[in-house]
C-alpha cells in the first residue's frame, strides 16, 4: 500500500510536510456519502447570518477576478499533496463584494449534499485561501468537491469544503459534521489537530 500510493517524503522536503503525513503518488479521494452532481448552470453560493443576504451565480463568480494557485494540500489521514495547481477565485475577492455585520466571528460552510464545516472567520480570510474550479487545468471533478470547492491551505483537508452552497456568518463557533464527530474544531497541520481531545 505505502509503496503503490504512497511515499516516505524525503528529508529535504522536511518544512514542506507537516508530522507523520506522507506523500501521495496521486490524488487520493476522500468523501463521506454520496457524490452531489451540481452544473454550473444550477450553482449558486449563498451569504447569510451575521451578513448582508446575497447570492452569487456561477457568472457572478467568472466575473470576479480569476488567479492560477499551486499550493500544497494536507489531509487528516496522513497524506499530503505537494504543489496541486488550481485556478479559481480569491477568497479576498468574493469577501469584497460582501457586507459583514461588525459582530461577525465565524463561518459555517455549507455544501451540496449536506455537509458543513466550520472556520474562524480569521481562518477563513487568510490570504492564501480561495474557491477552486479548475485543477491541473481540467473543470473541478465532482469526486474532488467540483463544480466549486473551497480550499485552505493552511489547514487539514476537511476543511477546504467539496461542492461549497453557503457561507452563513456567524458570531460565535459552532461545529460541522466532522467537528461534531470527534475531529479537531481547528484542524492544523503542523500541530497536529486531527481530533478533539
Amino acid at each position: 500500500m505505502m509503496g503503490k500510493f504512497f511515499e516516505k517524503p524525503s528529508s529535504d522536503l522536511s518544512d514542506r510536510i507537516p508530522p507523520k503525513q506522507h506523500l501521495a503518488k496521486g490524488f487520493p479521494v476522500m468523501t463521506y456519502g454520496e457524490t452531489p452532481k451540481v452544473a454550473t448552470t444550477d450553482w449558486e453560493l449563498r451569504v447569510w447570518g451575521k451578513a448582508t443576504p446575497a447570492t452569487f451565480s456561477w457568472q457572478d463568480f467568472m466575473n470576479l477576478p480569476q488567479t492560477d494557485f499551486t499550493e500544497d494540500f494536507h489531509c487528516v489521514t496522513r497524506w499530503s499533496k505537494l504543489d496541486v495547481q488550481w485556478v479559481g477565485v480569491k477568497v479576498s475577492d468574493v469577501m469584497a463584494q460582501v457586507t459583514l455585520q461588525s459582530d461577525a466571528s465565524h463561518v459555517m460552510l455549507h455544501c451540496y449534499g449536506g455537509y458543513t464545516t466550520n472556520l474562524t472567520l480569521d481562518d477563513f480570510q487568510q490570504e492564501p485561501n480561495f474557491f477552486a474550479h479548475t485543477l491541473s487545468g481540467e473543470p473541478l471533478p465532482a469526486d474532488h468537491g467540483g463544480p466549486m470547492r473551497l480550499v485552505v491551505p493552511h489547514l487539514y483537508a476537511w476543511k477546504s469544503a467539496k461542492w461549497i452552497q453557503g457561507l452563513e456568518f456567524l458570531d460565535h463557533e459552532e461545529l460541522g459534521f466532522w467537528e461534531r464527530n470527534g475531529y479537531h474544531r481547528r484542524g492544523e497541520p503542523w500541530s497536529e489537530e486531527r481530533y478533539s481531545s
